[in-house]
């Protein structure tokens, strides 16, 4: 299947509110627009043939060395095509907008020169708007440049000279050669609105060689000016940095929600059914980003985010009723209504192809905790109008902590009493108490330490399996989850605990495969849907960080080093890891490189110590 590249052969451009992804042989094949969860204009990640996409690349069959890389801190990606000829290169990038303004409008450039000897490009532009669902119409433009006009939606694509563009139905392509030295450009600009409204020229004045270097050298420059408030200098420089990069290509700046990961359907199991859209903002990710982004230096993002955390806990209006929701849309818009693309075959045909998260809608207690969590992470509370929205929820929940729901990996096989979903109720009341201490703010503070004492006591009581000596899954099993490796790093319990070094131990056995960590045995927990899945890299990154904070420092970083073989050439992650190294699942995701810097953080201060320590 040839059409359809492997997920890990992706690099990823963005402006800060929208992405787009190009494979290793220079196609976009994954943009949706005007921003993360809009409807794609090109989807042949999800469809080869009715998705749509935009290639260019050297015309010289499978003769090139194809390489990929990152402009060093920047998230401008190159594409390089070697041969015996020539070398030429693909530089792609979109100019970043990190105002609070969202904008109809947005650009990827797509710049190509030769470095060496003379090669032929081919370009092949192929729009399908709305997830393939509409037509569009072709208009050609006097200056050369196409208009493509979909429902809502115009496509400008401007060249520069030698391109000349030739329709091709209501496609385009174009072929040119370039010698050593020589330039050319490919600019493609959307805009959205209502219909009849748009410009018809969205793209503006015809580029110039002179204005695409100019926004070059702006796009490197604004990454490299961001990256200036990171405090890391630990051991691992170049792979947490990308991780930052990453998480902030995955962020909306209008609001500064960040999303799980840019793309929507791409599979936990190829030919499975896990396929889930994962472009939009689950309160428990983002959350427990707050204090990474503390850590590196990041002070801005983590307090825009915490800005719209308050938002949503002040806003109510969810879609389950509950005073707050597991996931929203990036401008905090609760509704998210699932529907399959039937007509999309799915990655590799993995159907069902799901836009929108039915997910939305369901219990997961666990939330509060992960929001409190955030809160708690700096001085700057809110004010007292924020902080008696908060007291409610912590007041609600004293209410309705003690009861099932469908758990972190929103299982589709029934609520159960998670372990976790009871831990992060504890974390809730926990920071709570203290917030309100250290802040004189009002508070039932007899309640809620009542709720907390309460929540721990079952924990202990009905969360512990005396037999395996390990914290389980959910109060009727005795199956394990990798969830509850946060169990020390939120305080339940002290990483040096020996019921938590025993659980520890249970993991390794259990969940641990060559140190590549599985959720859960969906075989002996059933979550309710067909198929199995890859080792979750957010999990085997927290494994290293437990295993660091509890003195285990050889296993820790032999672990770390091995789970950084899996990265793609350009240093990214997608959810999962398949029983040959593959990656799996929606790219890149934002929860695997969060956890990648909590470890490579963690890893650092242990070994520090220990360093100091034998000093």
């Amino acid at each position: 299947m040839k059409e359809y590249p492997p997920i890990a052969d992706h690099g990823i451009v963005g402006d800060l509110q929208t992405a787009a992804l190009i494979a290793a042989d220079g196609t976009v094949d994954w943009w949706c627009t005007p921003r993360f969860d809009a409807p794609s204009v090109f989807a042949s990640l999800l469809d080869s043939d009715r998705g749509g996409h935009c290639r260019l690349a050297a015309d010289v069959g499978d003769d090139a060395t194809v390489r990929q890389l990152y402009l060093p801190d920047t998230a401008i990606l190159i594409t390089r095509f070697m041969t015996p000829s020539g070398v030429g290169e693909v530089v792609d990038f979109m100019p970043p907008d990190p105002s609070t303004t969202p904008s109809s409008r947005h650009r990827l450039i797509r710049a190509v020169r030769v470095v060496r000897g003379t090669m032929p490009f081919e370009l092949i532009c192929r729009p399908r708007f709305d997830y393939g669902r509409a037509p569009h119409d072709l208009t050609p433009l006097d200056d050369g440049s196409v208009l493509f006009r979909g429902p809502g939606t115009d496509l400008h694509l401007q060249v520069t000279a030698p391109i000349t563009l030739h329709p091709d139905g209501t496609d385009v392509s174009a072929r040119f050669t370039l010698r050593a030295g020589e330039r050319a450009a490919v600019v493609l600009t959307s805009e959205t609105g209502p219909t009849g409204s748009l410009s018809g020229r969205p793209g503006g004045a015809a580029p110039s060689a002179e204005a695409v270097l100019d926004a070059f050298e702006e796009c490197s420059a604004f990454w490299l000016n961001w990256l200036r408030a990171s405090r890391y200098r630990g051991r691992w420089h170049e792979m947490v940095t990308r991780s930052a990069i990453t998480l902030k290509l995955l962020t909306y700046a209008p609001t500064g929600a960040p999303i799980a990961a840019a793309t929507m359907g791409l599979p936990e199991q190829i030919g499975g059914e896990r396929n889930w859209d994962y472009r939009y903002t689950w309160v428990r990710d983002a959350s427990l980003s707050v204090r990474s982004l503390i850590d590196l230096g990041f002070t801005a993002e983590a307090n825009a985010f915490r800005r719209w955390l308050r938002e949503r806990l002040d806003a109510g209006g969810t879609g389950s009723g509950e005073p707050l929701q597991i996931m929203y849309r990036v401008d905090g818009e609760p509704h998210l209504t699932e529907e399959v693309l039937d007509h999309l075959e799915g990655y590799r045909r993995s159907a069902p192809v799901r836009a929108g998260n039915a997910a939305a809608d369901q219990i997961q207690l666990d939330i509060y905790g992960e929001a409190a969590y955030a809160l708690a992470q700096t001085e700057d509370i809110g004010g007292i109008g924020g902080w008696h929205a908060f007291a409610r929820v912590v007041d609600w929940l004293a209410e309705n902590w003690d009861r099932p729901d469908e758990g972190i990996w929103e299982t589709r096989g029934g609520r159960q009493n998670f372990t976790y979903s009871r831990l992060m109720t504890w974390v809730a009341f926990d920071r709570a108490v203290k917030l309100a201490t250290a802040h004189s703010r009002p508070g039932d503070l007899t309640r809620w330490l009542g709720a907390r004492d309460a929540v721990l006591q079952q924990i202990v009581d009905r969360g512990w399996n005396s037999e395996r000596r390990a914290f389980v899954q959910h109060y009727d099993t005795d199956v394990l989850d990798a969830s509850l490796l946060l169990m020390p790093k939120v305080g339940f319990l002290t990483p040096s605990d020996p019921d938590w070094l025993t659980t520890l131990d249970a993991m390794d056995e259990e969940l641990v495969s060559d140190s590549l960590v599985y959720r859960y045995d969906p075989a002996a927990s059933p979550d309710g849907l067909r198929g199995s899945e890859g080792t979750f890299n957010l999990c085997s990154f927290l494994y290293v960080e437990a295993l660091a904070r509890a003195g285990r420092l050889t296993q820790a970083r032999y672990a770390f080093s091995k789970m950084l073989t899996y990265a793609n050439h350009v240093g990214l992650f997608a959810e999962e890891i398949g029983p040959s190294g593959e990656q799996l699942g929606n790219f890149p995701q934002a929860f695997t490189h969060l956890a990648l810097i909590d470890a490579a953080l963690a890893l650092d201060e242990e070994l520090d110590r220990a360093e100091g320590m034998s000093g």
